[in-house]
C-alpha cells in the first residue's frame, strides 16, 4: 500500500513539474512574440527648436491616440544632432543598421541624411519645405521608392501681404537665413520675387551657423524697415535673440512659422506645427499597418493661418488692425 501510494505521488509529482515547465514556457514564447511585434520606430530631428519640437510631440502623441504607444506596442528611438551634420549621417546609420520598422525625419537636413542611407527601411519625412528641391522625392503625388511626408512650404507673399496691413509702406526688408538649408533657399527665391514685383529693396544677411545670428541682426539695425525670417533651422534655435535685437531698435519681425510668433516675432501667416505632425504621424500609422510610402502623396499644409504676438507689438508701439485681429488664430499676450 505504501509503495503504492509513493508511486502515486511520484507520478502526480512530474505532472505538476511538467505543467510548470509547460506554463513558463509558454509565458516565455508569448514574451518572446511580444518582443517580435512591437515595431522600431526612429525620430531624428536635425536640431532641437519649438517648431520642430512641436512637430515632433504631436506626431508621437498622435501616434499614442491611434494605438502605437511607445514602450506598449512601438519603441520610439529619438535622436537629435544638434545641428551638425556629422551626427546625422551617425545617427541615420544607426537606425539603418538597427533595421528599424519606420524612419521619422524631422526637417530638411533629416530627410537627406537618412534618405542618403537606406532605400529599403521606410522613411517619413515632417516638415520638408521643398522635398522636390531637397532630392527626397521627384514626385508629390507618387513619391515611389520609401519615402514620403508631409511639407511646411509658406507663402512669402502670404506674409508680406500681412506685413503691409500691420506695417505699411515698408520700403526696404532685411533677411537673416543659412543658404545651406534648401527650405530657406526656396522661401527667398519666392521672397525676392515679391519684392521685385512691389518696389521694395532686400537686404540680405546670410549666415552659415547660429553663433552669426546675433551680429547679422545687429547689422540691420538703421537699415530696413521690417525684418522677415523664412523657416530656417539655423535662425530658429536663436529667434529670441532676433526679437530682442529687433524690439530695441524699433523693427518689425515676420516670421513663417508659429513657434517664432511665440519667440518673439511680431506675426505670421503660416502653418500650425501641431496639426502638421499630426498629418505625419497619420500618415506613420498608415505605413506602420502595411502601406508603402511611396503609395503615399506628399502632404502640404492647405491652410494659413494667422498669429499674432500683442506683447512685440506693444513693445513697438504697433497696434493691430481689428480685421487682422478677428482672423488671428492665436495672439500671444503674456502681459495683460
Amino acid at each position: 500500500m505504501k509503495k503504492k501510494l509513493s508511486q502515486m505521488l511520484a507520478v502526480v509529482v512530474s505532472l505538476l513539474l511538467m505543467l510548470s515547465l509547460t506554463a513558463c514556457s509558454s509565458n516565455t514564447t508569448q514574451s518572446a512574440s511580444k518582443n517580435q511585434t512591437k515595431k522600431k520606430i526612429g525620430i531624428l530631428q536635425v536640431v532641437e527648436h519649438p517648431s520642430l519640437n512641436e512637430i515632433r510631440e504631436a506626431i508621437v502623441k498622435e501616434l499614442s491616440d491611434k494605438g502605437f504607444k511607445d514602450g506598449e506596442n512601438i519603441t520610439i528611438d529619438y535622436q537629435n544632432a544638434q545641428g551638425d551634420q556629422s551626427n546625422l549621417k551617425t545617427m541615420a546609420k544607426k537606425f539603418v543598421n538597427g533595421k528599424y520598422d519606420l524612419i521619422i525625419a524631422v526637417a530638411t537636413p533629416s530627410a537627406q541624411a537618412v534618405a542618403s542611407e537606406t532605400k529599403d527601411i521606410p522613411i517619413l519625412f515632417a516638415s520638408v519645405l521643398d522635398p522636390i528641391g531637397a532630392g527626397v522625392v521627384s514626385n508629390f503625388e507618387k513619391p515611389g521608392g520609401n519615402i514620403t511626408g508631409t511639407s511646411n512650404a509658406v507663402s512669402a507673399d502670404k506674409v508680406m501681404d500681412l506685413a503691409q496691413k500691420i506695417t505699411p509702406n515698408i520700403k526696404k526688408l532685411g533677411t537673416i537665413y543659412n543658404p545651406g538649408e534648401s527650405n530657406s533657399a526656396f522661401i527667398i527665391k519666392d521672397l525676392k520675387d515679391y519684392v521685385a514685383k512691389n518696389n521694395i529693396t532686400l537686404v540680405e544677411a546670410p549666415i552659415t551657423s547660429s553663433a552669426e545670428v546675433q551680429q547679422a541682426a545687429s547689422s540691420l539695425v538703421g537699415k530696413v524697415d521690417a525684418i522677415l525670417i523664412p523657416n530656417d533651422n539655423t535662425v530658429a534655435t536663436a529667434m529670441p535673440t532676433v526679437s530682442q535685437i529687433a524690439i530695441k531698435a524699433k523693427i518689425p519681425v515676420y516670421v513663417t512659422a508659429d513657434s517664432l510668433v511665440r519667440d518673439g516675432g511680431l506675426a505670421t501667416n503660416g502653418i500650425n506645427y501641431t496639426t502638421l505632425g499630426k498629418e505625419t504621424a497619420d500618415m506613420g500609422v498608415e505605413i506602420l499597418n502595411g502601406k508603402k510610402p511611396g503609395d503615399i502623396p506628399v502632404k502640404t499644409m492647405d491652410k494659413m493661418s494667422i498669429y499674432l504676438n500683442k506683447d512685440t507689438a506693444n513693445a513697438l508701439g504697433i497696434t493691430f488692425p481689428e480685421d487682422i485681429v478677428k482672423q488671428a488664430f492665436q495672439i500671444v499676450e503674456t502681459q495683460k
